[in-house]
């Protein structure tokens, strides 16, 4: 709420169907709706710590499908969902996965943010599946710099992501230097953006795990440079921001279009601090 009140930036509510029942979470989409918040990042959620398989709130959203429906009720949100190009973890197959895509987007979502991935190709095949299945929302490519290389490993083995052998030989030997580290990771990040906007890609979602620094290093080397959007709120940065005090809080948007360096190609990046 504060990044609305505070500041120009376009903020989004981060909402899960965990430990809360509808009513709750319909009081909160409601509050955001008021308070300005019109964007929405609607989740299932992981399940609570200590549980290994996801059991619905008995009087909750049953799946992140439920949710976007009933948010669409509630007020017309821009809805983003989760999209994951080497398949959900906890999904019976690919398919099953992209059908449960289908039924998020075809609930009312506006669009789809995708789990992180470092090999490109892996996104563009799903693109292609999701075409082929009849999906024609955005898919917004995630994007994970990756600031600390054994903390990736050990999170993207969680998540079902594929960790590439040159990643490992790109960090191999920086252990022990923090600034070489960043650079890679900045470097890492930059090339996979402009490797995706050869593709026609102008809109990218960057997480951030709370190092602000270096999105912004990645979004200067994009060509991003800070714009000043309002004299009363001294807003410099121009990538949309989201802040997560609670699990269910808060995620944010920001056209930079309008700070990119003269020549440089249309590009959006949103990012999500947590």
């Amino acid at each position: 709420m504060r990044l609305k009140r505070e500041t120009d930036l376009v903020p989004a509510a981060h909402l899960t169907c965990v430990g809360a029942t509808r009513e709750e979470v319909d009081d909160l989409a409601r509050c955001y709706w008021d308070a300005g918040v019109h964007h929405i990042v609607a989740l299932r959620g992981d399940p609570p710590a200590g549980a290994t398989d996801y059991n619905p709130q008995p009087a909750g959203y049953a799946c992140a499908s439920n949710l976007v429906a009933g948010l669409r009720r509630i007020a017309d949100f821009d809805i983003s969902v989760a999209a994951y190009p080497e398949t959900h973890p906890t999904a019976s197959s690919p398919d099953a996965d992209l059908d449960n895509l289908k039924r998020k987007l075809d609930a009312g979502a506006t669009r789809a943010i995708t789990q992180y991935f470092f090999d490109s190709e892996i996104y563009l095949r799903f693109l292609d599946r999701c075409l082929a299945a009849g999906i024609t929302a955005p898919i917004i490519p995630g994007i994970m710099p990756v600031s600390d290389y054994e903390q990736i490993v050990r999170f993207s083995a969680v998540c079902g992501v594929t960790v590439p052998a040159w990643l490992r030989n790109l960090f191999d030997g920086t252990e022990e230097n923090p600034d070489l580290r960043r650079i890679v990771a900045s470097m890492v990040a930059v090339e996979q953006i402009r490797t995706l906007q050869t593709y026609g890609l102008n809109e990218f979602h960057i997480s951030t795990l709370n190092r602000a620094d270096l999105t912004y290093a990645i979004a200067h080397s994009l060509g991003v440079r800070p714009i000043q959007t309002n004299a009363s709120h001294n807003v410099t940065d121009p990538l949309e921001t989201t802040e997560i005090p609670d699990e269910r809080e808060t995620s944010t948007d920001f056209d930079t279009t309008k700070g990119l360096q003269e020549g440089a190609p249309p590009l959006m990046l949103r990012t999500l601090f947590g």
